[in-house]
């Protein structure tokens, strides 16, 4: 069913069936109580993507996040729904588990489809696309980043202090023997992290190791969790710091569940991002927490103001990650 099929059954111009879906106070009950009743009759839906190619004005925002499977990142984008839907948008969100090839899919689909503009939390390697896109009249924001080098506005977590608080946290506990769980290291955040929790202990005193996990998953965590159980006691650490909570949940699987390691007695045990889970866990996990819901608002707000300001100096809005004090290190 076209427009015209419903002008024709009406009895009415193209124009005033226009007028029904989009100017209704300018037409008279009669003749918009009779269209009405035929775009009911013929089960009509208007072409809303092609109306809003024509005006240049999409309805929809496109959210890149970098896996899905993190609980954190759906708390990311529940923040931007959360925001899109009080301006009347729509959002469509992809995940790109880690990989660029899939981020630059993604971004190149969104582009093509037209969105009103795409939030992204990118794997760093993306920066040609995103500055061409923007310079073809797309704005990106990105939504995880630190100051973005192709001149857009950014939300970003300090995950250098994020690192820095976990290992200050441990070391005030009395720990001195810090492993700390990585994968992906070519993430900036997964290197902040970890360049957060050196700094921490080369100030504070304390031994770190660093320990590799195949992904940042929770069974990755789990197989790390084993490969630290079947040190001899003297080997191990007397405390971990995983770089994402999903790593500290497998890592804690290994030691409680497995083989009845005492966390935190034997060791202690810190994750990162403050999933809804790490407070359910078997011994409940301290984590570094970021606002996420939040930080998915602010992406969204800041896309609005570049839309609606495009000369404007891009913002970049950083935020201080905080710790959750949990069983998993004070007992």
């Amino acid at each position: 069913m076209s427009m015209k099929d419903v002008a024709r059954h009406a009895g009415v111009s193209v124009g005033t069936v226009s007028n029904v879906l989009n100017r209704p106070d300018i037409v008279s009950e009669d003749r918009r109580v009779r269209v009405e009743a035929v775009i009911a009759e013929l089960g009509y839906v208007r072409n809303d993507a092609a109306r809003q190619l024509k005006l240049g004005q999409s309805r929809t925002v496109g959210a890149i996040v970098l896996d899905s499977a993190n609980p954190f990142y759906g708390q990311l984008v529940g923040g931007i729904e959360a925001a899109a839907e009080a301006s009347s948008l729509a959002v469509i969100a992809g995940s790109t588990g880690n990989r660029e090839q899939r981020e630059r899919l993604y971004l190149s689909l969104f582009e093509e489809q037209r969105v009103r503009g795409i939030l992204l939390a990118s794997t760093g390697g993306t920066e040609d696309l995103i500055a061409g896109i923007r310079g073809r009249g797309t704005p990106v924001v990105l939504a995880e980043s630190a100051r973005d080098a192709t001149g857009g506005s950014s939300v970003s977590i300090d995950d250098i202090a994020g690192g820095e608080i976990a290992v200050r946290h441990l070391a005030a506990q009395g720990r001195r023997r810090i492993g700390v769980l990585v994968a992906r290291k070519d993430l900036r955040q997964v290197a902040d992290r970890l360049h957060g929790a050196r700094r921490a202990a080369a100030e504070v005193g304390v031994e770190i190791e660093v320990l590799e996990a195949e992904d940042l998953t929770v069974l990755a965590g789990r197989t790390a969790g084993e490969s630290v159980v079947a040190r001899s006691s003297a080997e191990r650490p007397d405390a971990m710091f995983c770089v994402n909570d999903l790593l500290a949940v497998g890592v804690l699987q290994a030691f409680a569940f497995r083989h009845q390691i005492a966390v935190p007695e034997q060791i202690a045990l810190v994750g990162y991002d403050d999933i809804a889970f790490a407070r359910s866990t078997v011994v409940p996990l301290t984590s570094v927490a970021q606002p996420a819901d939040l930080m998915g608002r602010t992406a969204l707000a800041l896309l609005e103001e570049e839309i609606a300001h495009r000369d404007a100096a891009p913002r970049h809005v950083s935020f201080t990650p905080t710790l959750v004090e949990r069983e998993s290190t004070t007992g």
